[in-house]
């Protein structure tokens, strides 16, 4: 999403900008059917442990999985830092178990060594070509999560994530899968439950409850991951605007958004009553995360050329060797399609369709808006030379803006239909950039627009991943302008609501048309997006043709 926006604001041929726009919202929508497939394989294959325990226990996994989901989503109200402070020291156990499991095997045969060198895959791949290329489908499940670290990014920051990464996960997971593969060698009946082999049969009860603890968090990466990328689809006007709860008082990033904790959960649900098997969702698995990652591949190859400038040797270094290691991991999972493969296809697709239809149709209604508006200057001018009657009353008003050069919709009505105007008027604009954070003090620009009438503009930057909140911005700004020194939570705030009337013009299809009037129904309204109170603020609706 980050790079989405980056590429928005870029120099690219119009064209091209919305080609690779669109191929972005393809890796969202990959994501997001990635973010069903790791709760449904991670919990399901965890619970499955139980069949190695005593195969009596089959007929309870599917019952377990489903419980252990509900509450898995039914926390997520309770925030990342309540389930970090409950399940992060399991994490750090589970690591170091698997750790321990792995490397006990490798010292009984330690020439399963030999497989982390280059050579190896190279005299594979050269002695059975066929079966290499099969087998990427699988080894591709040794790299899943990668996705839902960078989208975790935003969650938590870079530091947490590389630190935990590279001082802990990864050699834990160098050591557990090499001692798989040395068991693997030398006992090939292993295969059939190789991790949970690892260990002495008298522990492997505890080992089935840990790895589903440890499933959790894996669960969870991805849900949060689903969370900060929607928030930011939303800031950047990918989607409608959905309620959205900051869960820390400390990380502006860490939120729960309900709506799609819900979609989550449905999935999720579906997905693991129609697969019934962990075997088979990772056929679904494989195709989602490397096409996430091919297109995360070209979309940072677009942007390192176009917008940092780096030379042809560069870039043909990367395409030779992440986008052709990239390309092989699609190829290999798109092997699988018909046999599990074709489900994260079907959920991008739907996600694709909502977001690619939203932006269509907010294009559409903010053209629409746009031209009714008329310029600011104008219209102040025009209060200016009383050419408009309009009676001032006492108090501060605040409305609320689309753009910084038109006159807000509502600001008309009150002029025009209301014949009246508090004596001071603030007009705010609000525009989210391509940043991830704007400072507070980098945030506004004043302008004294009409200043002997009473009538001033603000317009207020945020980053995608700051917490929009009008009021609060305002009382941290009352040093700015004598405009600007009144209580926020005093003033009256008025803001413009389009509700969208279906025609027969053929801007969109009629389809369409309804989807986008059934998002735009059911998205949060203005006044909760920018957190304005309740009891002080005016809705003025306005019918925009469609």
């Amino acid at each position: 999403m980050a790079m989405v926006s980056l590429i928005k604001s870029g120099a690219l041929q119009p064209r091209f900008r919305w080609f690779f726009v669109v191929l972005g919202i393809m890796g969202v929508a990959l994501f997001y059917g990635d973010s069903t497939i790791t709760p449904a394989i991670s919990i399901l294959s965890a619970v499955e442990g139980l069949k190695v325990v005593s195969p009596s226990l089959s007929s309870i996994i599917l019952p377990i999985t489903l419980i252990i989901l509900t509450l898995l989503f039914w926390i997520q109200k309770y925030g990342t830092t309540i389930i970090g402070q409950v399940f992060g020291p399991v994490m750090i156990v589970w690591f170091v178990v698997i750790g321990l499991g792995g490397g006990w095997q490798i010292m009984q045969h330690p020439d399963i060594l030999i497989a982390l060198s280059p050579i190896s895959a190279i005299r594979f791949i050269d002695a059975q070509l066929a079966i290499a290329f099969i087998a990427m489908g699988a080894v591709v499940l040794a790299v899943t999560g990668a996705e839902a670290l960078f989208a975790d990014m935003g969650h938590f920051g870079r530091g947490p994530i590389a630190r935990a990464w590279f001082l802990l996960v990864f050699p834990a997971l160098i050591l557990c899968y090499m001692g798989q593969g040395a068991l693997i060698l030398h006992d090939p009946s292993a295969m059939a439950s190789s991790f949970m082999l690892l260990f002495p049969e008298i522990i492997r009860l505890p080992i089935v409850i840990l790895a589903t603890f440890a499933t959790l968090i894996a669960s969870q990466a991805v849900i949060s991951g689903a969370f900060s990328l929607t928030r930011q689809a939303i800031h950047l006007d990918f989607l409608p605007k959905m309620l959205v709860r900051h869960t820390s008082i400390r990380e502006t990033g860490q939120v729960y958004i309900p709506f799609i904790n819900l979609i989550l959960f449905i999935a999720v649900t579906l997905l693991v009553l129609f697969f019934g098997k962990s075997e088979r969702l990772a056929n679904a698995y494989g195709l989602a995360v490397s096409g996430t990652l091919l297109i995360d591949t070209v979309l940072f190859l677009v942007i390192a050329r176009t917008l940092w400038k780096k030379s042809i040797v560069y870039i043909s270094a990367l395409l030779a060797i992440f986008l052709s290691l990239d390309v092989l991991l699609v190829s290999a999972n798109a092997t699988k399609l018909l046999r599990g493969g074709w489900f994260p296809i079907v959920m991008a697709g739907l996600a694709f369709l909502l977001i690619h239809t939203w932006l269509m149709g907010e294009r559409i209604v903010n053209n629409e808006i746009r031209h009714r508006e008329g310029q600011l200057q104008t219209f102040v001018d025009k209060l200016r030379a009383k050419e408009l009657t309009v009676t001032r009353i006492p108090g501060y008003a605040v409305y609320i803006g689309n753009n910084v050069d038109l006159a807000p919709l509502a600001l008309h009505y009150s002029v025009e239909k209301l014949h009246e105007l508090h004596a001071k008027v603030v007009i705010v604009n609000v525009e989210v950039t391509e940043a991830a954070h704007v400072p507070e003090n980098d945030r506004a620009v004043f302008d004294k627009l009409a200043y002997d009438d009473g009538i001033s503009h603000l317009s207020l930057t945020y980053g995608y991943h700051d917490s929009l909140n009008i009021p609060r911005t305002l009382k941290s700004l009352r040093h700015i302008s004598p405009e600007l020194n009144f209580n926020p939570d005093l003033a009256s705030y008025f803001i413009s609501l389009a509700k969208v009337v279906p025609t027969k013009r053929h801007n969109l299809i009629h389809w369409r048309k309804s989807l986008y009037g059934l998002m735009s129904y059911g998205s949060l309204s203005v006044s909760d997006y920018y957190k304005l109170p309740s009891d002080r603020t005016v809705e003025m609706r306005s019918l925009i043709e469609l």
